[in-house]
């Protein structure tokens, strides 16, 4: 269930009288999606010598991840099953040591580094699911060589329940290089990607049933996502 209660928050700037009257305007719809998605499409960086936007042009690493929730078996549970996160069907297992600390001191046994580039097992993504809905479990990574470039292209689902998807990334910016509706499309979307002056974020979200690209240089040694 939604809450359809809309909130107003403000920013007062410098040199602006506290508590100067609001000039509010009319709010879209909660489902006003092309609203909401030509807005954000007009963003830009500033990318200027001061503010320089520096996008990698060409990439080390091309990622799709296609964020769902699956369902597995659960003795325990009501109608002995449960609805679990994933990506790229693979559901996270918490280590027992952190995975810095694993990492860090060679420990063997808290996690592999075979997290999957792409969908083990492709399908529409934002079409009719797959008949089965299990997923792997696992504590998986997939690691990165220091300074390389990534691209990664979150692809959302409409398993179960398709709703848009924030994304942070710890310890580093990136730039939304692309966002549209539907399935990725490497062949077609790639030519619409901005890679002159797009928007620098460490949050953003991955639309209802559709798809955000994003680029970095893995120059922040550690754990992201």
């Amino acid at each position: 269930t939604v809450d359809n209660a809309t909130a107003v928050g403000f920013l007062r700037y410098k040199g602006i009288q506290p508590f100067s009257p609001p000039h509010l305007t009319a709010t879209p719809p909660i489902n006003a999606t092309a609203v909401t998605a030509a807005f954000a499409g007009c963003l830009r960086s500033l990318n200027s010598p001061n503010y320089p936007a520096a996008v990698p042009q060409t990439v080390d690493h091309s990622l799709l991840f296609a964020i769902g929730v699956g369902i597995n078996p659960c003795p325990t549970c009501v109608n002995g099953t449960k609805t679990v996160a994933d990506i790229n069907n693979v559901s996270f297992v918490l280590p027992i040591v952190a995975l810095l600390q694993a990492h860090y001191f060679k420990l063997q046994g808290i996690f592999t580094d075979d997290f999957p580039a792409n969908p083990p097992s492709p399908y529409n993504y934002t079409g009719n699911p797959p008949a089965n809905l299990q997923t792997t479990n696992g504590t998986k990574v997939y690691r990165l060589g220091f300074n390389e470039t990534v691209e990664v292209v979150l692809q959302g689902t409409s398993l179960i329940t398709p709703e848009s998807h924030p994304i942070h990334l710890h310890g580093f910016n990136f730039f939304v290089v692309g966002k549209g509706l539907g399935n990725f499309d490497k062949g077609k979307d790639l030519s619409s990607f901005n890679l002159v002056d797009p928007v620098e974020r460490n949050t953003m979200s991955v639309p209802t049933a559709g798809w955000t690209a994003i680029r970095f240089r893995a120059d922040n040694p550690g754990k992201t996502m």
